[in-house]
């Protein structure tokens, strides 16, 4: 005969170790904070699965980890929960951030994005419950990134799950669905592993029960309140399986929820495998030969633009040796030429002298070449713009970034952030977004444009093929976060924006690390930071669109319906629950 067994409800009074105990023992104290510890746990694995290490296979683990401190927990402490896992997820990651302006914007950035991962984690609680709980949990990750990314100043995506994939087995799916799919692959497999290991752990613990049973109305030695799980219906001879009937409890596992569990794993590793026929770098448009100039800059820090003629000067230099080079056939002839973002902050509109270097060295080179500029209007904001320079011609079409960085390129709220960080000040002049978007015609090339942090947004890059671009330039500047990992998680960007729209991506980069990346997402060549290089590459041409760049912002609206489903049904049960009780 099987024991009856009742959950802990939140009105019963915590039993202690023995009557006389005055405190909860030594391990039932630990036990408080097994989940708080597991969620910073959960975070900071999935942090280790991002670049510069390639242990993309983390990801699943950590999400595991975050399924087993989160299901059936209530929505406080979901929140709570989450808000930790953020925490040991985006600090290590975002450190970059305060590598020159000191610790407080990292801190107050870490802290306010780490709210979104408190909202999933309340979200993922809810429907923990529900049968097949890893899908709806994985749309839940999925909605609150995709919120993440929008709000507030225009949204901030960097570490979606997406961007630490770019070496793993899940990558094809961007091809598929975008980066929302992607992630949502990684999530749900993660949260599938822990469904799998969760009726056979289940199954053990009432074994060492054996037949012992805990009185009704009473909760389990050294539990509280606050971390008991909300209230399920009472267990008697059959509980509840995945698929919302009965599993009896004969000793053998449930199948409902081992059924859940193994699609949650398969669907996504199948769907990955089926996906590899659309990762293709074979040169539809025939080929170009590209070349990406990284000039470095005088010295690391916020300061670098100090000596701003110095930059230019370093970027003209090195496209003067490479005329050198391909005059001397050490290189092949570029078809066009790229230089990062910032590579001239000094307007060459306004400056003769300036535009003199630029237009010399491009005369050198003998090649359509794009440079990144800080054009300053008499009036009005800055713009960060990229300018094609056409040898014997000058500029000819630029580019205004369309999503400028906030607290960055621009400052909101000047008087109250200056509270808290003088180094505001440090941007004296706002930049402002651009309104066209980027697609430049060098020498028959059609180049699409993302300059920088617009690498982080679907659209942003996605605008640009959907314009046709058969190639893709990320221009950027990364000189002001040292030698962090800031570099090696913007390239993982670009390189999953590869596999996204099956396209070549050149990353021009002022200090480094500058890449060619093939649309495989190969990374066929790349500098050293702050080394003065050249990158001279073939590259392929393609025109053909993924499904992901004809689906746009779809795949990640089905994927906000399934959360918003599952959120629906989870609170629609509570208040049938409700009700029931007060019958």
């Amino acid at each position: 005969m099987s024991a009856t067994t009742t959950p802990v409800d939140a009105s019963d009074t915590p039993v202690e170790a023995s009557e006389t105990d005055t405190a909860p023992a030594p391990a039932h104290r630990l036990r408080r904070f097994a989940r708080p510890a597991a969620a910073l746990l959960s975070g900071f694995v999935l942090y280790l699965s991002f670049p510069p290490r390639p242990l993309w296979w983390l990801a699943p683990p950590a999400f595991a980890l975050l399924g087993w401190t989160l299901r059936g927990r209530r929505l406080r402490a979901g929140f709570g929960l989450g808000y930790l896992a953020g925490l040991g997820f985006l600090l290590p990651l975002l450190v970059w951030t305060g590598e020159e302006v000191g610790p407080v914007p990292w801190l107050a950035l870490a802290a306010v994005e780490a709210l979104f991962v408190a909202a999933a984690g309340l979200g993922i609680a809810a429907v923990s419950r529900l049968p097949w709980w890893p899908f709806f949990a994985a749309g839940v990750w999925i909605l609150a990134e995709g919120a993440r990314a929008r709000v507030p100043f225009g949204g901030f995506p960097w570490g979606k799950i997406a961007f630490g994939q770019a070496d793993g087995v899940f990558l094809p799916l961007a091809a598929v669905g975008g980066t929302p799919l992607l992630g949502f692959a990684v999530a749900l497999c993660g949260f599938g592993l822990y469904e799998a290991a969760r009726p056979a752990r289940a199954r053990r613990a009432q074994g060492d029960s054996g037949a012992t049973a805990t009185a009704p109305g009473a909760s389990a030695p050294g539990a509280t309140v606050s971390d008991a799980p909300a209230p399920e219906t009472t267990a008697t001879a059959s509980a509840p399986d995945a698929s919302g009937g009965t599993a009896p409890r004969t000793g053998a596992l449930p199948r409902g929820p081992l059924v859940a569990a193994a699609l949650a794993v398969l669907v996504p590793v199948t769907g990955a495998l089926a996906a590899l026929s659309l990762v293709d770098d074979s040169a539809e448009d025939g080929t170009a030969t590209v070349a990406a100039i990284q000039g470095n800059v005088p010295r690391l820090g916020l300061d670098f633009n100090a000596q701003r003629r110095a930059v230019l000067d370093n970027h003209a230099a090195r496209t003067r040796e490479l005329a050198r080079a391909v005059a001397e056939k050490r290189e092949p002839q570029p078809d066009f030429v790229l230089w990062p973002e910032n590579s001239s902050d000094i307007d060459p509109y306004a400056n003769p002298d300036a535009a003199d270097v630029i237009d010399e060295a491009v005369r050198a080179v003998g090649a359509p070449t794009v440079i990144g500029a800080v054009v300053a209007p008499e009036t009005g904001k800055l713009r960060n713009t990229l300018i094609q320079w056409e040898p014997g011609r000058g500029p000819v079409a630029t580019y205004d970034k369309r999503h400028v960085q906030p607290f960055g390129e621009y400052i909101p709220m000047r008087p109250l952030v200056r509270i808290f960080n003088s180094n505001v000040d440090r941007v004296s002049r706002d930049f402002g977004p651009g309104d066209k978007i980027g697609v430049f015609d060098l020498a028959g090339t059609k180049v699409g444009l993302a300059t920088c942090y617009e690498a982080a947004f679907d659209w942003a890059v996605r605008d640009t093929v959907t314009h046709g671009a058969q190639l893709i330039t990320v221009p950027s500047n990364n000189a002001t976060f040292g030698r962090s990992e800031m570099t090696y998680q913007q390239l993982a960007m670009s390189r999953v924006r590869a596999v996204e729209h099956s396209r070549a991506v050149v990353v021009p980069v002022t200090s480094g690390v500058s890449a060619v990346i093939r649309p495989d997402g190969e990374v066929v060549a790349q500098t050293k930071m702050f080394t003065p290089d050249v990158l001279v590459e073939k590259v392929p041409l393609r025109s053909s669109q993924t499904p992901a760049t004809r689906m746009g912002t779809l795949p990640e609206a089905l994927l906000a319906a399934l959360a918003a489903a599952g959120l629906g049904w989870s609170a629609l049960r509570s208040v049938r629950a409700r009700r029931t009780r007060t019958e």
